[in-house]
């Protein structure tokens, strides 16, 4: 079962006071990577989506290897810049800043069901922002699945899906 003892925790990174919740010491170790892989993979098969969408960069640690094993597409959402074709964008507002994400306009069907995949939900701006991207493709069905959430910045409140689900809740 997940454990939040896995996860590193930095004081102060990327600026002063945030903390900031490192999940490479879960991908650290095979048996307890592999863990939370079965855990989230396991979540993933109760939504039965059509598609794997998840956001750049963790979302990637383990999203496209549970779309492999559920025989789906995966679709990445990136930052600004960083796909080679056309594009939907939104920019939201960070912690510490802001950030504008894109997705191909080719990426989604319309009428899919979709899984949004994100290691943490914090303040949900960045989910927020990947589902009004998500949006764009008229979806019957949107659920977003997340390693942990920061249950004390209430992120959950700005996701506008049908069924939200986290391995841990911090």
């Amino acid at each position: 079962m997940a454990d939040i003892n896995k996860i590193r925790i930095v004081q102060d990174f990327p600026k002063k006071g945030i903390k900031f919740y490192d999940i490479t010491t879960i991908m650290n170790d095979a048996a307890t990577f592999r863990s939370y892989f079965e855990e989230l993979l396991e979540v993933a098969k109760e939504m039965k989506p059509d598609v794997i969408v998840a956001l750049e960069s963790r979302g990637f640690f383990f999203a496209p290897s549970i779309a492999l094993a559920l025989n789906i597409p995966f679709v990445p959402i990136r930052k600004e810049g960083k796909l080679p074709y056309s594009t939907f964008r939104e920019t939201y507002d960070l912690e510490y800043g802001s950030e504008t994400i894109e997705i191909h306009t080719d990426a989604l069907k319309h009428n899919q069901r979709v899984l949004l995949f994100d290691d943490v939900l914090a303040t949900g701006g960045t989910g927020a922002a990947a589902v009004d991207l998500i949006q764009k493709f008229s979806p019957t069905y949107i659920a977003a699945l997340f390693l942990m959430e920061l249950a004390a910045l209430h992120g959950k409140e700005k996701l506008k899906v049908d069924e939200i689900k986290c391995l841990l809740t911090v």
